[in-house]
């Protein structure tokens, strides 16, 4: 079966409803809409959705055990040597299908690549608000990075302005503790965007927490932001030129990221960031020790 590409971008824009193919007749050797043992459906790798949230899937779950699973799941088949279906839209209601004891639930299958699965499931998930902002930020980068696409042509083809591509790509920026804080909603989105402004990630940090603590609106938090720079302005302008001489302090996820990397090649790593761009310098004591290096980083 072939994919017309140009009908597959004009899909991406009419979201879920584009997805679904007219009905083919029974018998056919590769039935399109039909009932499927749900054992045979497998979750997308490296799907966009990894966060959900507890009370809701205990809520579709009961929904279910009372009316029903009215929607499809939208799925691709999996290996030719599998009789899998892997998951495009849906995995919320399979995996609440699951609890409510379904054996059989009704899919949609569409025969699309592994790039194009991903991007209808991002679609799928920004025009249901599924996604919370760092699980979109992280799937908006996998597609500049992985699928080599402009933010221009990006906000086209998940329909968003480009300003807000670039707005939620920021959010990549924040520590890991922050990220986890936005997932968990302890923090919402707005209140990330503003905690960027921090001057540092300990000053971020700090504020985040007061922020969960006190329960703190958002334009509070931008004036903590405000007062933290001052601060910060005072501290440089009285430093001696000694001190000014001085490196700067690395940021917390540059020290995160060098202690992973040390523990993963059992050797002293060191990430050297200047905006965005730097070195990284990955010491060893002998040739021998060069040699078991590169053994796991060629695996």
């Amino acid at each position: 079966m072939s994919v017309d590409l140009k009908g597959q971008r004009r899909a991406l824009g009419r979201g879920l409803d584009a997805l679904l193919p007219a009905p083919v007749a029974a018998g056919t050797a590769e039935r399109s809409v039909f009932l499927c043992a749900i054992e045979k459906i497998v979750p997308q790798k490296g799907q966009p959705r990894q966060y959900f949230d507890e009370t809701e899937l205990k809520e579709l779950t009961a929904s279910i055990l009372e009316h029903g699973l009215i929607e499809p799941l939208v799925v691709r088949r999996g290996q030719p040597s599998t009789d899998q279906f892997e998951i495009i839209a849906g995995e919320r209601r399979w995996r609440a299908a699951q609890r409510a004891g379904l054996r059989e639930v009704i899919v949609v299958v569409k025969d699309v690549s592994p790039k194009e699965a991903f991007e209808l499931a991002l679609v799928e998930n920004v025009q249901r608000s599924d996604l919370n902002p760092i699980e979109l930020a992280e799937a908006l980068d996998r597609l500049l990075r992985e699928h080599g696409y402009t933010q221009e042509v990006l906000a086209e083809r998940v329909g968003k302005e480009r300003s807000t591509i670039t707005n939620t790509l920021r959010l990549l920026k924040l520590p890991q503790r922050i990220r986890t804080m936005v997932i968990s909603r302890e923090l919402s989105e707005g209140h990330a965007r503003a905690l960027l402004g921090a001057p540092d990630d300990r000053a971020m940090e700090d504020i985040a927490d007061r922020t969960i603590r006190g329960k703190l609106p958002v334009r509070k938090v931008e004036t903590l932001i405000r007062n933290a720079k001052a601060r910060a302005a005072e501290r440089s302008s009285d430093d001696t030129p000694e001190e000014k001489a001085k490196p700067p302090a690395k940021a917390a996820s540059t020290r995160d990221l060098e202690q992973r990397l040390t523990r993963r090649l059992g050797t002293k790593v060191e990430v050297r960031d200047q905006g965005g761009k730097g070195e990284l310098a990955i010491l060893y004591s002998s040739l021998d020790e060069l040699d078991r290096i590169l053994a796991l980083l060629e695996r």
